[in-house]
């Protein structure tokens, strides 16, 4: 009878400890994560070699095959929209210039696999250094970025320059033309595939080239494509195409025969 006793009064002890305890744990404070900046997400070395592409007939733009979707064929921006409605860029000279007050534009149809065709143009009289020199964007599918800047003679981060995927991986070579001339990127998509609970099956893939230099070869992309911190997993369908109107404040570059494969 005397060892019951003890017995109960031990677990009466051992109870009426716990609140104790609980409240212990729940007032237990851990150390959180420092505040993310650009800088941390950034790496300057080792520069891409800089190989200079073949010869082009800069004036003269390349005709899309006969099963390509013409997105900009010099004439209007009828297949582009912006965030807040009708796309506002302005469109001369068979080209297409950024406008930097009028926000991104981004395709009305939405793609999964694809082929991409598309020209650019660092205006001659540019200015600036770094990031702020010719900025902008091509986002594949409304969530990574293939970085537009000029790279000729001016360095940056080298997971931010041209044909980088932005803060991921930098491109294999600098094959950037001078300011004036007209770059072109042709890009192989590969859109990814995702779990039930919302992980990559299978990544995206990317493979670019650079006025006919391969700079990208059929690159994993690991996330989204953050400006702050690093990449995150959104699941996602078809997605647009979206050309980036940045707010650096050099000149505006220009665009002209985009056109696309579904594959």
């Amino acid at each position: 009878m005397k060892a019951k006793r003890i017995t109960i009064v031990s677990f009466a002890a051992l109870f009426a400890c716990l609140p104790f305890v609980w409240a212990n744990a729940q007032e237990k404070q851990y150390p959180q994560p420092e505040p993310m900046k650009p800088e941390m997400s950034e790496y300057w070395t080792p520069q891409p070699k800089v190989v200079t592409p073949g010869n082009a007939t800069t004036n003269a733009a390349m005709t899309a095959p006969s099963d390509a979707i013409v997105l900009f064929d010099g004439k209007d921006l009828s297949q582009w929209k912006s965030d807040k409605g009708d796309a506002k860029w302005i469109v001369h000279d068979g080209v297409v210039t950024v406008d930097k007050k009028a926000g991104d534009i981004l395709t009305k149809q939405e793609f999964g696999d694809f082929q991409l065709h598309i020209e650019w143009q660092v205006p001659e009289n540019i200015t600036g250094e770094s990031q702020a020199r010719g900025n902008s964007g091509i986002f594949l599918q409304d969530k990574y970025e293939v970085q537009v800047l000029d790279s000729y003679g001016n360095e940056t981060y080298v997971n931010g320059q041209a044909a980088s995927i932005y803060k991921q991986s930098p491109p294999l070579v600098n094959a950037m033309r001078k300011p004036g001339e007209w770059n072109v990127y042709d890009i192989i998509y590969t859109a990814p595939t995702f779990t039930k609970d919302g992980r990559y099956r299978t990544y995206p893939t990317v493979t670019v080239i650079h006025n006919g230099v391969l700079v990208q070869n059929n690159t994993v992309i690991i996330g989204t494509t953050e400006y702050i911190g690093f990449p995150k997993v959104i699941p996602h369908g078809k997605g647009s195409i979206r050309l980036q109107s940045h707010g650096d404040p050099s000149l505006p570059i220009s665009f002209r025969n985009i056109w696309i494969r579904e594959l």
